[in-house]
């Protein structure tokens, strides 16, 4: 068995400008994972910067609002919803909201700052 608690996971700003926290990853853990899961959050009336990943990537959103932008689709979200991502999709996401935006993000094969591109 193994537990981690978010607490011990140390906050870095992403490639993106979102502050990540890796909650589980291989290259951190010891698990033999095929995917990483990070939390992430976006303080009101921020946005990530635009940018595609080399891998698929799933956002589950935890609290906030915001606006999910993939290539040409712009959709609003909210607590409960989940996004999927493409791998090559260009995509930033805004808070639209007054409070934080939180996020659990999963991404398949693990997420690498090499695999994160930043476009502006």
């Amino acid at each position: 068995m193994f537990i981690k608690n978010l607490s011990d996971c140390k906050e870095f700003t992403a490639n993106d400008g979102c502050r990540l926290r890796e909650l589980l990853h291989p290259k951190n853990d010891p698990v033999d994972l095929p995917y990483s899961i990070a939390i992430a959050r976006i303080e009101p009336g921020k946005q990530t910067y635009n940018h595609k990943l080399a891998q698929t990537e799933v956002y589950y959103i935890l609290s906030g609002t915001g606006r999910i932008h993939v290539d040409e689709e712009t959709e609003n979200v909210k607590p409960g919803d989940v996004i999927l991502i493409p791998p090559g999709s260009i995509q930033w996401l805004e808070n639209s909201g007054t409070t934080e935006l939180q996020f659990i993000a999963i991404v398949n094969p693990p997420w690498t700052e090499k695999g994160d591109v930043r476009l502006d």
